[in-house]
């Protein structure tokens, strides 16, 4: 016995223990019933190992189809532990019962005699001790032996000993029990740790669908797992279906040899259907069999059917795939031809599929159509899956070789199955070498070749041919190329060059009648917006409108990217949010990162930083485990810039120098130039305003914002900040100069807080205050951006005008900071308000300002020492919860750090 099969039986060990605890008192009888499957064995094991530690007899037997007409084979094996104390019985019990275990020669005794000596023996032993029969799966025990252990539950009581037994739901009670207790299926969390336990790195999908087809039943959570994950790709429609292993084909089929032809028929057909829509089942049978044909099954609770919705339900998923096993050839073949004049367009070409017995392109072309349409619901699974079959039934190479490309691109793009990809990739060359240059496998080769070892410029190049020399005519209703067009865009911003958007931007205007709107948009908008992001902006609107409940998961990730540098992905975040959950019920990992990006992006600008953090780690994680390590880099520069805001320098840097080290030698200078962007942050927190001038600079230099480098926008202010401090005026306001005459500030309110920001610290004359104040009332969104730009505009006021104007920015920017665990810039405006004569109400009476109990009890626990991790530990927080907590606390305190809260929340001295 392991503890990981007792996942969720704390109730059910708890009545051992109790059951235990009345042997100890006089004796106690009790059947365990469950379904097959869930764990009764388990349990019994663990009521005789708990027997045991606590000093106990504990004999065991266990019921055995191929002894069961061997007289009293059960009290065999149940008593030859405790044979030596036969010596301990009088003369005639003895003798009787030595015969009937079959360790003396002698007449066959009388049976109450061996039920009397049993008795005996069981009484003698627990003289010593307490002692504990355990007879599990009490069914297929023997008729002999049956009847001594019904004597024995008769006539336990008042000694110390204990008749256990177990048997399965629906078997016929035993006799003199005098308790029972049902063992229910696992519940969900129970059987998720089950499963996390055994198998940490199971795709979400494949865990989904364990759970799913398990329904908690501990002997499918261990046994399924095996045919799940060793099936690459899914080949049928019914997720339902799976091979089963010897024993759940045993457990589950057990009940169905005994129906009747007509109705295994009428379940077969159940099976495939999927849904249980009895409507369909109605038109799909003949005259016979009928739906009256499924009366036995009913009976037999294999099935239920509910009258209000007109559906069939099975009582567990995996009778079905127990139906499919049980079933011929021919009877599969029929009911799918059944089935498909039945069904709806989609269903039907996966029946036709199913029953066709050699190639079809007719099917063929039903399958890629429906792959399309599954692909735009955003199960990528499925689409592959019907590219696959549709490729299997394609009568010319250059149809399959064309599908298994298309099946590698959907693999590698959206799914994250690189390693099925690169099999379908090779099948599709293999099955035509013209395959090799069609668009989607460039698509899928250029995606497999970054994901791997891999450069970005080797798969520009790979990808930029496949385009010029495709035979598409550049229309832009070809699917393949907006595809290929859509990953190129990727590539190019990737590369970070004018060189390498050229090709990108000749076939676009080479696109007839016009390009797609996402791909135009994305165009102005990501790969240059200073200077065509403006061009953009009356398009923007119309396209995220268009983001409802079903649309293609590709589109809601595709209009996020070209949201990004015109701030609008708040205006994305519902579709987002529902990408993240459907991938973490199990959807497409690329979109799922793709959506986790962007909120990651967003929350870091509006000071959402606990959210950032959390999602941040989520896709790093998806990254590790999912076959997707290309994408990590995204993943690492938002933590990198989370911990520079936060303080953790270290941390900062160690994550950019990761993502340059990663990036240089696979040509990726998009994230070279990202990884700058926290070692700014990190300096400009440590007041190492060289430093961050320095990083800032290498993003875009001074008086430039630099050409198809659209993330030089995030750093534009710093720049300009960090020159002020040091003294560079002249480069400060030649990159003022470049901000305006961009006019970066009309892409959207945060640039032109920035802008106005930036202007403010370079120029003098009376209209800038003015100009930024009404900038930072249209930026209300962007708290980062607000409070940094609040603190500057307060240190420059507060030497050069006001105090009390310079305190209104500062306390507002003191306020946002605090809100995101800000620690580098809390400290530096804190500062700042001292300087400028500023003291609480609450300080000036030398009295903390209030805490929350929260925070009352989180400060009183780093006053004694814990370190953030065992606080959140003892609290049931995140330790970065934590941290932001004692952020705030700090300031309301009047403290800089965790060695002033002991003194500040010590009573004074009276």
């Amino acid at each position: 016995m392991t503890g990981v099969e007792l996942f969720g039986r704390h109730d059910e060990l708890a009545g051992i223990s109790g059951f235990l605890d009345r042997v100890r008192q006089g004796g106690c009888v009790r059947l365990i019933r469950g379904e097959p499957g869930v764990g009764k064995s388990a349990l019994m094991t663990a009521a005789a190992e708990l027997a045991l530690s606590q000093g106990m007899h504990a004999l065991r037997a266990s019921g055995s189809e191929f002894e069961a007409d061997v007289g009293y084979s059960c009290l065999n094996q149940l008593l030859l532990p405790a044979h030596a104390a036969l010596d301990r019985l009088p003369p005639g019990p003895r003798e009787a019962l030595s015969v009937a275990l079959g360790f003396g020669a002698g007449a066959p005794p009388d049976v109450l005699l061996v039920c009397n000596a049993a008795l005996l023996l069981v009484t003698e032993l627990a003289a010593d001790r307490p002692v504990v029969l355990v007879v599990d799966d009490v069914p297929w025990i023997d008729r002999a032996s049956a009847v001594v252990l019904g004597f024995l539950a008769r006539r336990l009581e008042g000694r110390r000993a204990g008749l256990l037994l177990s048997a399965r739901t629906g078997s016929t009670s035993f006799p003199g029990l005098l308790s029972e207790h049902v063992v229910e299926p696992l519940d969900d969390e129970a059987a998720g740790r089950l499963v996390e336990t055994l198998h940490p790195q199971m795709p979400a999908r494949v865990r989904r669908r364990l759970l799913d087809l398990a329904q908690g039943n501990p002997l499918a959570l261990l046994e399924l797992p095996a045919a799940l994950l060793g099936s690459a790709r899914r080949t049928v429609p019914d997720a339902e279906v799976v091979p089963l292993s010897d024993r759940l084909q045993a457990i589950f089929a057990a009940r169905l040899t005994a129906l009747p032809d007509a109705t295994r028929q009428v379940l077969l057909l159940a099976t495939f259907e999927g849904a249980g829509d009895v409507r369909v089942l109605r038109a799909a049978l003949p005259d016979r069999p009928s739906l009256e044909d499924l009366a036995p099954a009913e009976r037999a609770q294999l099935v239920r059917v509910d009258d209000a919705t007109a559906r069939i339900a099975f009582r567990h998923p995996l009778i079905r795939s127990a139906v499919v096993a049980m079933s011929t050839h021919e009877e599969r073949r029929t009911a799918h031809l059944a089935l498909a004049g039945a069904v709806d367009r989609d269903r039907r070409a996966w029946h036709l599929a199913a029953a066709a017995l050699g190639p079809d392109e007719e099917v063929a072309e039903l399958l890629d159509d429906a792959a399309r349409r599954v692909l735009l619901r955003g199960d990528g699974f499925a689409a592959i899956a019907a590219l696959v079959r549709a490729a299997e039934l394609s009568t010319t190479s250059a149809g399959r070789g064309r599908r298994l490309a298309e099946a590698a691109y959907i693999g590698a793009e959206v799914n994250g199955t690189v390693d099925d990809a690169e099999i379908l990739l090779t099948d599709a060359r293999r099955a035509a070498p013209d395959s090799a240059g069609s668009l989607h496998a460039a698509s899928a080769a250029a995606f497999l070749m970054i994901n791997g070892d891999g450069d970005v410029n080797t798969a520009h190049r790979l990808l930029t041919g496949a385009i010029e020399t495709g035979d598409h005519g550049y229309r832009a209703d070809d699917p393949a190329l907006v595809e290929a067009m859509h990953t190129l865009l990727l590539l190019c911003w990737y590369g970070s060059t004018p060189e390498h958007w050229k090709p990108f931007f000749s076939v676009l205007r080479r696109l007839r009648p016009q390009p797609p709107d996402l791909l135009a948009l994305a165009a102005d908008s990501f790969a240059d917006p200073v200077r065509t992001g403006k061009a953009a902006l009356p398009r923007v609107d119309a396209v995220l409108r268009t983001l409802t409940d079903d649309v293609d998961p590709a589109r809601v990730v595709r209009a996020g990217t070209a949201a990004v540098y015109l701030d609008r992905l708040g205006d994305c975040r519902e579709a987002s949010w529902r990408l993240v959950r459907h991938g973490r019920d199990g959807g497409a990992p690329r979109r799922h990162l793709g959506a986790l990006m962007h909120l990651c992006l967003d929350d870091y600008l509006v000071g959402r930083w606990d959210e950032a953090e959390e999602l941040a780690d989520e896709g790093q994680r998806i990254c590790d485990t999912g076959g997707y390590p290309f994408f990590a880099w995204y993943f690492r520069y938002s933590r990198a810039i989370l911990a520079a805001g936060r303080g953790r320098f270290d941390e900062a840097y160690t994550l950019a120098d990761e993502i340059t080290h990663w990036a240089l030698p696979r040509g990726v200078a998009a994230a070279v130039l990202f990884a700058h962007h926290p070692r700014v942050l990190a300096a400009a927190g440590q007041g190492d305003h060289d430093a961050a001038f320095g990083h800032a600079a290498a993003m875009s230099p001074p008086g430039v914002l630099a050409s198809h480098v659209p993330h030089c926008t995030w750093v534009m202010f710093d720049l300009v900040e960090a020159a002020v401090r040091i003294g560079r005026t002249t480069e400060a306001t030649a990159h003022v100069r470049a901000m305006r005459d961009a006019d970066v500030g009309a892409l959207s309110s945060r640039t032109a807080l920035l802008q106005a920001g930036a202007e403010a610290l370079v120029l003098d004359d009376d209209e800038q205050v003015p100009r930024l104040e009404a900038a930072l009332a249209g930026a209300e969104r962007w708290l980062f951006d607000r409070s940094r730009v609040r603190l500057a505009l307060g240190e420059k006021l507060r030497r050069t005008r006001s105090a009390a104007q310079a305190q209104q920015h500062l306390l507002a920017a003191h306020g946002g900071f605090a809100a995101m665990a800000a620690g580098p810039w809390l400290s530096r405006v804190a500062g700042e308000l001292r300087a400028a004569g500023y003291r609480p109400a609450t300080e000036q009476r030398g009295e903390p300002t209030a805490l929350t109990a929260q925070e009352a009890q989180i400060a009183q626990l780093a006053a004694s020492g814990l370190t953030n991790k065992q606080i959140a530990e003892r609290l049931y927080l995140s330790h970065r919860t934590v941290g932001a907590h004692l952020y705030r606390i700090f300031p309301k305190l009047g403290v800089t750090s965790r060695a002033g809260l002991r003194d500040a929340l010590s009573p004074p001295a009276v």
